[in-house]
């Protein structure tokens, strides 16, 4: 493996933030500590400029995992990356494919009753890019489908009498008004995949009044330049959910208004019975095509998991496994806009996203690897990279585990603890669906917080985190967040206005670090509630998950 140069000045800020806060050899207490300065330490390593914002495959977070590294061999945990001649190192290497736009602008063109008209990337149109068809060049006629849904068991069925072989469908954003929040988000995600199992070759989306709100075009189209990334198998076949679904594009009203030309119902009120609860839109052909072309070129990076094992105790429960999990990388920097002063700020830092994640994994492996009494099961931290491409490390690491997917039975993702307040609620997103809704709700009880359900459905939180790639693989997962009592709601609000994604997000916030400590306890306490039970986590009975991803477990009564 070809080890990464690190400057001088590198070196210098690495070295002393290896060392654990206290020596593993020595006697630990029963109740482990844990202190602002240990967060904030973390913290200001992962935040410094240095790391240029821990972009997936860059040199910053080649760094950042080496300090992650450090950390687990200092508190003598096993490596669980990659497996080479002398064993196993602490990275678990992935090949991504990046693909990014050429210097020509990609266009939808529209043909239907009022002629041609032509859109162009960025403007009313977003349109994808195809790493398999770098000089994307598609033309087909449109159907469309309503939410572009299946799901007998929800009552929706929105491709029933459609004929979308080789067409391409037009969809609305989301799903119907009043389904549950987790379920939605989840059959939102498969809409492509659906698509094609009925021979669809594209897909075209156009917000609803709700998606709109949550999500206004102007949002949007900050993002519209991004490079698209995908990981790539060790036999060297890039991952591609749906292979089938050639081109794509997600419509302003506009282009919206010209796809619909002469449909036998409008967009208007299309999104007025959309917005009813229960409201789901039937499908029709519409009078249209389109032509989508788009260039694009694709290279290979690689960027590290960093994987670690702390073996259990017990001679039967170590075999199987409790995952503590948070992603490394963050989204680098932003590129120069025109007027912009040379010296301005473009380092996103991501001290709290998510710095903040892993510092609080860290302290708790701490805590755990000091502990005189071992947890019985054996635990997995997991420092996962291209969460903010796409859930992609977590992705590759439930698809290729350090070990056998059928013994890891929980995960716990931590992912931007907000900590910018005193905290006395935390969100566990998904902790309906499995007992480790009950398991975290008594782990923290002691501590003086609660569990409250999730705050903000129409955000799709439940698909946005990596414990949703262990969830596809049949794992009961939850993504644990401070929640909105005691001033965090309006904290949510404002940094999701302000810093997330941002340069802001530094460590010129006024994070509270004795919250970020009390994160710490409560994710200490979750995971050895876990690790130590004489029964693992499990599905709840007749639950939506449990049932399409773990059908053969074992399940409990709710």
């Amino acid at each position: 493996m070809k080890r990464l140069s690190l400057s001088a000045a590198a070196l210098a800020l690495i070295l002393p933030a290896t060392l654990p806060a206290q020596s593993p050899d020595r006697p630990a207490t029963t109740d482990p500590v844990f202190t602002p300065a240990a967060m904030r330490a973390h913290v200001e390593f992962l935040a410094d400029d240095l790391l240029e914002g821990r972009d997936t495959g860059s040199e910053g977070h080649e760094i950042a995992a080496r300090y992650v590294a450090s950390q687990f061999d200092g508190l003598g945990l096993k490596p669980a990356g990659d497996a080479d001649g002398q064993g196993r190192s602490w990275l678990q290497r992935i090949t991504f494919q990046k693909t990014e736009r050429t210097q020509t602008p990609a266009t939808l063109t529209v043909s239907g009753p009022a002629g041609d008209q032509r859109f162009t990337h960025a403007g009313d149109v977003l349109i994808g890019m195809n790493a398999a068809e770098p000089r994307l060049d598609v033309r087909a006629p449109l159907v469309f489908v309503g939410y572009g849904l299946e799901n007998q068991r929800l009552g929706l069925d929105d491709y029933a009498g459609l004929d979308v072989n080789g067409k391409i469908v037009v969809t609305l954003r989301g799903y119907p008004k009043g389904l549950p929040s987790e379920e939605g988000a989840h059959l939102s995600a498969t809409k492509a995949m659906i698509a094609e199992q009925h021979g669809a070759i594209g897909m075209l989306s156009i917000g609803t009044l709700q998606s709109m709100k949550a999500r206004p075009w102007a949002r949007m189209v900050q993002f519209a330049d991004e490079p698209d990334f995908t990981w790539v198998s060790p036999e060297g076949q890039p991952f591609d959910q749906a292979p089938g679904i050639r081109a794509g594009a997600a419509l302003n009203d506009p282009a919206a208004q010209a796809v619909f030309a002469g449909a036998p119902q409008s967009i208007a009120a299309i999104r007025k019975l959309a917005d009813r609860k229960g409201g789901k839109p039937k499908g029709f052909a519409l009078k249209t095509s389109v032509r989508i072309q788009s260039d694009s070129a694709s290279q290979r990076v690689t960027s590290p998991n960093v994987v670690a094992i702390l073996p259990g105790s017990d001679p039967v429960l170590k075999d199987e496994y409790v995952v503590l999990s948070a992603h490394l990388d963050h989204i680098g920097v932003s590129p120069d806009k025109p007027g912009e002063p040379a010296d301005k700020d473009r380092i996103n830092n991501g001290a709290l996203d998510n710095g903040a994640g892993i510092a609080t994994m860290l302290e708790v492996a701490r805590a755990m690897a000091m502990a005189p009494d071992k947890p019985r099961r054996s635990i997995i931290f997991l420092a996962s990279t291209g969460e903010e491409k796409g859930l992609l490390g977590a992705d590759y690491f439930a698809r290729h585990p350090s070990v056998p997917i059928r013994q890891i039975v929980g995960n716990v993702d931590l992912d931007m603890p907000l900590l910018l307040y005193p905290f006395t609620d935390v969100i566990a997103f998904g902790a309906d669906h499995s007992t480790l809704g009950p398991i975290v709700a008594q782990a923290v009880k002691p501590m003086g917080v609660s569990l409250s359900p999730d705050p903000m459905p129409q955000e799709s939180i439940f698909v946005r985190s990596d414990h949703y790639m262990f969830v596809k693989q049949g794992v009961p997962a939850v993504f644990l967040a401070t929640g909105f009592a005691n001033g965090g709601e309006k904290a949510w609000g404002d940094f999701l206005s302000g810093a997330y994604h941002h340069p802001g997000d530094d460590m010129t916030q006024k994070i509270d670090w004795q919250a970020g400590a009390r994160f710490a306890q409560a994710n200490y306490r979750i995971t050895r509630a876990m690790a130590d039970a004489d029964t693992p986590p499990r599905w709840f009975k007749n639950d939506f998950f449990g049932d399409i991803f773990a059908p053969q477990a074992s399940k409990a009564t709710k």
